[in-house]
């Protein structure tokens, strides 16, 4: 995972150095945050809700030709689904949502396309790296908190995710943005009794930012 991050940094690095020697525009360093609408998906888990919560970090944009850009952001995301619809045996006594929260630190590598002045659509990968997994019975509350520690999780330490979307950037720097994270890859450790179950990472995000 170290050289995995490692190899990010170099690579993002060489790119701006590269862009710096070919391309007059600067590079661009930004904040950005807005909401999650967060589940899970897939053949062998049903559809349960969603969870609703945040998203907020750091974003560049390195510009490649006129219209191309290559934009690295680094975020956390807080992610997970509602498990009332699949608390069976009625362990969590309460009429709230139930909530599986699953907080990442996110890392997509996008490639940016502006198709009219401040307007983009924009897609790549995005990689996950779990930082806390718990059970939430009284989300709306500081109650009902279950953390999930390391050794007794069944979901992954890493996730992959194709993201696409499109953003508006006005003049003055400040942007809007609208995005769906779709997973390729399944969440459930091997190993685990939910070994081979299909069920993916899926989120939408919507928010504002600002490029300095």
């Amino acid at each position: 995972m170290k050289k995995l991050i490692l190899s990010t940094v170099v690579f993002v690095s060489g790119l701006a150095l590269l862009n710096a020697q070919s391309d007059s525009k600067q590079v661009q360093l930004g904040v950005k945050g807005g909401a999650n609408f967060s589940t899970i998906s897939g053949d062998d888990f049903g559809d349960p809700d969603s969870r609703t919560s945040f998203n907020a970090g750091f974003v560049a944009e390195i510009p490649i030709s006129e219209r191309l850009s290559f934009q690295p952001e680094v975020f956390y995301s807080g992610q997970g689904f509602d498990v009332r619809e699949i608390d069976q045996d009625n362990v969590f006594d309460t009429d709230d949502n139930i909530e599986y929260q699953l907080d990442y630190i996110q890392v997509p590598l996008l490639l940016k396309v502006y198709l009219v002045k401040g307007l983009s659509v924009e897609a790549g990968p995005q990689f996950g790296f779990k930082i806390h997994e718990e059970f939430d019975s009284q989300p709306n509350s500081d109650g009902g908190d279950i953390e999930i520690d390391s050794e007794d999780s069944y979901v992954k330490d890493f996730d992959t995710n194709v993201a696409v979307g499109a953003s508006y950037k006005f003049d003055n720097g400040f942007f809007l943005s609208g995005r769906y994270n779709i997973g390729v890859t399944d969440i459930f450790d091997d190993g685990t009794p939910f070994e081979g179950v299909d069920a993916k990472n899926n989120v939408w995000q919507v928010g504002v930012g600002f490029m300095f």
